[in-house]
């Protein structure tokens, strides 16, 4: 909060500055992207532990049950305090990732084990173009986020094509990918956790733009365009 001296000088000789004018109410919203990474990372294993036959063809039904139970709450969760944390990109990414977690493993449960799903092919493929497009919205800023939402996309491609009827090889393609991915989102979830604790970068994340002004700007860059976002102008 500004000095009485500081809202003096800023005052003096011309119109007051937005920070001399600004009173700020803290709210308890922490970052979800954490816990958004980790939920995604934990998925992404219990799902290729799946398709890879880690498990029994039989036990595939308890994995998507943990999906239900584990994932999907605490990805929508971090989704909805994105969305209190007015940061809508990764709210919409985080939402959007829930419901295709919840949407996939109720389709798995409702087939028998091993089954091909024609309905949850057209479902994964017509998801691959949104995450596409959300992954193209934060390579502004973002890159990090950016390239988990361009690797689950690739994998939803893959899934999606093999259930629709394709090769077996793809279904493997798309469980090794779900490693890699599962290793990017937990390596993302912890350098987030980091930053988020020190209040600085500690593993790069790759942040540009306002995302970086958000950490290593001073008042003034976090009030820059503050009338325009949604909740201060009249109208989304």
């Amino acid at each position: 909060m500004p000095s009485p001296a500081a809202r003096s000088d800023d005052t003096a000789g011309g119109p007051p500055r937005p920070e001399a004018l600004t009173r700020i109410m803290l709210r308890p919203v922490a970052s979800s992207l954490p816990l958004g990474f980790f939920a995604f990372g934990t998925g992404s294993i219990l799902l290729t532990a799946a398709q890879l036959s880690w498990v029994p063809l039989a036990q595939s039904r308890p994995l998507m049950l943990l999906i239900l139970v584990f994932v999907v709450p605490l990805q929508t969760l971090s989704g909805i305090f994105a969305f209190l944390a007015r940061d809508s990109g990764a709210a919409c990414g985080l939402s959007v990732l829930g419901c295709a977690w919840a949407g996939s493993a109720l389709v798995t449960l409702s087939e028998p084990p091993g089954r091909l799903s024609p309905g949850l092919a057209v479902f994964l493929l017509s998801i691959a173009p949104l995450m596409l497009l959300l992954s193209a919205a934060a390579v502004p800023g973002k890159p990090l986020f950016s390239a988990l939402l361009l690797i689950g996309a690739c994998r939803f491609v893959l899934t999606g094509i093999h259930q629709a009827g394709g090769a077996a090889v793809l279904r493997t393609a798309a469980g090794w990918t779900g490693v890699a991915l599962a290793a990017f989102a937990l390596y993302g979830g912890f350098a987030l956790l980091l930053e988020d604790t020190a209040q600085r970068t500690v593993l790069p994340l790759g942040r540009r733009g306002r995302a970086r002004t958000s950490l290593q700007g001073d008042l003034g860059h976090q009030l820059d365009q503050a009338e325009r976002e949604a909740g201060v102008r009249r109208q989304l």
